[in-house]
């Protein structure tokens, strides 16, 4: 049986180096390739001025598009082809595409991975969700809303997927933890709605002996950053290879202050590393065993920390009862809602 057609947009910021496409988002590299076990894929995505090496994308059809005009003209050149986009978060610039599918007559599936009203908060308190909102409006008025999360609807109409990049590789030969040193980490972009920024200022101000290592996706990074608790690795292997870094740490923390499912909390627990969190994503826990909620201070995270390590054996025997997402499951929600639209 032939397979329909599917077009793919997304703001990502991509590397051709003359033979293959890299990038740094997991996400951009799992799902064209994933659903393309189903239908026809080609992927449109923005050129990066600097080097992307950490996923490269697997797919036959890429087109990479130098600005926002060479992006519209793109997706002009090959209207006639597809008949169903999906967009893959919404910001300024699929906000722009996205209208002009709709002028195209085109169907559009549009998928929401996080909370835009509190991300362009981030970036201004007041003029932010403002833009997110205008955007959000017009987007959910026209195209089919995919979502992790409900909340993300904000009361439209739409279907939830459970994103996941596990497989049953994450799940086999758990190892003990290191007991000897607290060592924290943190895997994710530095970017401002990430709370990274915020969670680096609060740990210089505990006594406790640990380190930090944050597994970064993108090559380029302040240097400044780093001191002799603090070490940024730049990650650009398989992203089962990240297996191994769980491993050999005891304490994940998620800082941000906007998450929709965030699928890092997946693997450290799938590894049965506990999890720390702040207040402003309290919602992400879903009941899950070895999550815990720290004030955005130091006293309160010092105290999560040591609360953990006094009592870790108990707590990895809890999280055993916990059931996950799987990357196939997620692909499958997925493709059927995208076939069936």
């Amino acid at each position: 049986m032939k397979k329909e057609n599917l077009a793919i947009v997304t703001n990502e910021k991509t590397q051709f180096d003359g033979k293959n496409c890299f990038c740094d988002n997991v996400d951009m590299k799992s799902i064209p390739e994933g659903l393309s076990e189903d239908f026809q894929v080609e992927l449109f995505v923005r050129k990066s001025k600097f080097p992307r090496t950490s996923h490269k994308i697997n797919l036959n059809n890429i087109v990479i598009s130098g600005g926002m005009i060479s992006y519209i003209l793109n997706i002009i050149k090959t209207a006639n082809l597809y008949k169903k986009y999906l967009v893959i978060s919404l910001s300024p610039y699929s906000f722009i595409i996205c209208l002009l599918l709709f002028l195209l007559r085109k169907k559009v599936f549009v998928y929401l991975r996080s909370d835009g009203y509190e991300e362009y908060k981030c970036y201004s308190k007041y003029f932010g969700p403002i833009i997110y909102h205008m955007m959000f409006s017009l987007i959910s008025w026209k195209s089919k809303l995919i979502a992790c999360r409900s909340h993300l609807l904000k009361g439209k109409k739409g279907e939830l997927v459970s994103p996941s990049q596990l497989n049953e590789k994450w799940f086999n030969n758990r190892k003990s933890s290191d007991f000897k040193k607290i060592k924290l980490l943190y895997a994710g972009r530095i970017r401002i709605e990430k709370g990274i920024f915020s969670l680096l200022k609060v740990l210089k101000e505990i006594k406790l002996n640990f380190t930090f290592t944050i597994i970064n996706p993108e090559k380029f990074y302040d240097k400044k950053l780093e001191n002799d608790k603090v070490k940024i690795v730049h990650f650009k292997k398989y992203h089962e290879s990240l297996i191994e870094i769980y491993d050999d740490h005891n304490v994940f923390i998620l800082p941000s202050y906007t998450e929709g499912h965030p699928q890092a909390l997946d693997e450290s627990l799938s590894r049965l590393r506990p999890v720390i969190i702040f207040p402003e994503i309290s919602h992400v826990t879903r009941n899950r065993e070895g999550v815990f909620i720290s004030e955005r201070n130091s006293e309160s995270l010092s105290n999560k920390i040591k609360f953990i390590m006094n009592n870790y054996k108990d707590i990895q025997q809890k999280m055993m009862s916990n059931k996950f997402p799987t990357k196939k499951s997620f692909l499958n929600e997925m493709s059927k809602i995208i076939g069936q639209g």
